[in-house]
């Protein structure tokens, strides 16, 4: 087994940390415990921080609450990146009329509906509609009928030659400690091979995600690759994206990789991070204040 590493001591050497979300600041249970003293710290260091995530499933404002809901104040809608912000970019530059169908919540079709086009869910298109659908996103696992929708979808896009969007390229996610759900980027992968054409994707691993990120950041002023630390539980998503886009990286055990299987994984899959912690966590003893 790989020793882990201090958390506090890596992010001592870094201006910027990019955080995942789901296995790394929280898991089923809510936010894992402890995790409110590592944002206090980079506070107190001043260090910039956000949450780089494939969750399209709400705004950044309401991904923002959810955390301060549950007591987390130092997430607000600045620090949050999602792929869905991509996806709205891609829209604004790439469509420019017609109707926008989507698979998901009323509140993951906030992206596309802030793009001022007409969105409609696909349950909704029809004989009527359909030659006006200029584009089909996939952006949540829940919302819809999966049985009708999901064949609605694919014959949306055997009649349409238009672009397939996937704001969250996320396959699974886990319901609890022992199962997982299949997510959207699961069924579009699906949906993919059985319309033969090639998806438009926007999450991580891919680099767009990151670059969107790296930008924000160069706006506000000289930052290098080396400056930042991309902190993630899942190696082929978080880990991989990272290190193709030039980051250092570090692997959490506290979400999708466990401890009793980290070594066998990286070494079958050949994606390996910079350093492995047991979890994001700066201990309160280590706070020094």
């Amino acid at each position: 087994m790989y020793k882990t590493d201090n958390f506090k001591s890596i992010i001592d050497r870094y201006k910027v940390v990019f955080f995942d979300a789901f296995g790394v600041l929280k898991n089923y249970k809510g936010l894992l415990p402890g995790i409110e003293n590592t944002f206090a710290y980079l506070q107190q260091q001043n260090k910039e921080y956000y949450i780089v995530t494939n969750d399209a499933s709400r705004s950044p404002v309401q991904l923002a609450e959810s955390y301060n809901t549950k007591g987390l104040l130092a997430i607000t809608p600045d620090h949050i990146i999602s792929s869905g912000m991509l996806t709205k970019e891609y829209l604004d530059l790439k469509v420019n009329d017609g109707i926008v169908a989507y698979l998901g919540t009323p509140d993951s079709a906030h992206y596309i509906d802030s793009s001022g086009l007409h969105t409609l869910p696909v349950s909704q298109i029809d004989a009527s509609n359909i030659d006006k659908v200029n584009a089909l996103v996939f952006l949540d696992d829940e919302g819809f009928n999966w049985f009708e929708d999901l064949n609605k979808a694919v014959n949306i896009l055997r009649k349409r030659t238009i672009p397939a969007i996937v704001a969250n390229t996320d396959h699974a996610y886990p319901l609890n400690k022992h199962d997982v759900s299949i997510a959207v980027g699961g069924l579009a992968h699906m949906i993919e091979k059985i319309v033969g054409k090639e998806f438009i994707r926007f999450g991580k691993p891919d680099s767009q995600m990151f670059m969107f990120a790296y930008d924000l950041l160069r706006e506000k002023g000289a930052i290098s690759k080396k400056d930042i630390v991309m902190v993630g539980d899942t190696l082929q998503t978080d880990i991989l994206g990272g290190n193709k886009f030039g980051l250092d990286t570090v692997l959490v055990l506290s979400g999708n990789t466990q401890a009793i299987d980290a070594e066998t994984r990286i070494i079958a899959t050949g994606i390996v991070p910079t350093y492995i912690c047991d979890s994001a966590v700066v201990e309160y003893g280590e706070l020094g204040f």
